[in-house]
């Protein structure tokens, strides 16, 4: 299970990664956009929502196309873009730009080792049309769900009916074939000439006139000035409903990482984690 962590050292420590971000994809002239959880952060507590331990930013596709050709030399040492277009063992259909000093399990049941992360979603169009635009979301959904199961551990409730699912669907299905699919259906619509833009954000069918995106815009954020949507009143209405009144206490939700160490690279915890997944160690946190 998850253990308990103070979540302000890690804010700080996406925000430093965040501001390294903003500096290298500025010199590179890469377009992105503070979205989710983090642009509500921005408007409404001009940093981290008090409770939110992680940041999502968007790039238009031909931007985060070039962030997965060129990561190499754009970003910092530290930081890594990991992505299903490189790694099969991705187990997401957008990428994360992760550092490298750190590591991050983020379940127990999807196994996937890494550093402490900012998601990095691409925008691209959807139709206009309604009924091909239920279609479009129709078929993500669909294929979303079944790369869930594919990297799911199928024992995770039990070796009993629960598990049929997610065994079916790995016997059936490739990772490469999964993510071959999404990547297909994400890349139908150019970002720069549709009139409707999508993050494609998990399970949810959400779009926006790509106005509401239009140029990056500063805004504030942790003391820093990073590049928001154009028009975010219209963006949180959207996304969140009354998004200025704060939730109740249940609803304010945090990941609760399985593991989580900043000061540790996550290459050299491999071993340990990888003992681990073999049954040779019980308990991550008590290595």
């Amino acid at each position: 299970m998850s253990t308990a962590y103070d979540i302000r050292p890690l804010q700080l420590h996406l925000q430093r990664n965040l501001v390294d971000i903003d500096r290298a994809f500025t010199a590179a002239g890469l377009r992105y956009f503070l979205v989710s959880g983090t642009m509500l952060g921005a408007v409404r507590h001009s940093g981290f929502i008090p409770w939110d331990d992680d940041v999502d930013i968007a790039l238009p596709r031909a931007d985060y196309e070039r962030l997965l050709r060129e990561w190499r030399t754009l970003l910092p040492t530290h930081l890594e873009f990991i992505s299903a277009e490189q790694d099969a063992h991705y187990p997401l259909p957008y990428g994360k730009i992760q550092d490298a000093r750190t590591t991050v399990v983020e379940k127990s049941y999807r196994h996937y080792l890494g550093g402490a992360y900012i998601d990095i979603f691409p925008l691209d169009g959807v139709p206009d049309h309604r009924l091909a635009r239920w279609w479009h979301f129709t078929r993500y959904l669909f294929w979303y769900k079944v790369l869930y199961f594919r990297f799911r551990d199928p024992y995770k409730h039990g070796r009993g009916i629960s598990s049929w699912l997610p065994r079916a669907v790995q016997a059936l299905f490739s990772r490469e074939s999964v993510h071959r699919h999404l990547r297909r259906i994400l890349m139908e619509r150019d970002y720069d000439t549709s009139p409707l833009i999508s993050e494609h954000y998990n399970r949810q069918r959400r779009y926006f006139p790509r106005e509401v995106f239009g140029q990056p815009t500063p805004i504030a954020y942790e003391g820093a000035m990073l590049s928001g949507v154009a028009c975010p009143h219209d963006y949180l209405l959207e996304e969140y409903g009354d998004y200025m009144t704060l939730p109740p206490i249940e609803k304010r939700h945090q990941h609760h990482f399985y593991y989580l160490n900043l000061s540790l690279p996550y290459r050299d915890f491999a071993p340990t984690y990888h003992r681990w997944l073999n049954g040779e160690i019980a308990d991550l946190h008590k290595t």
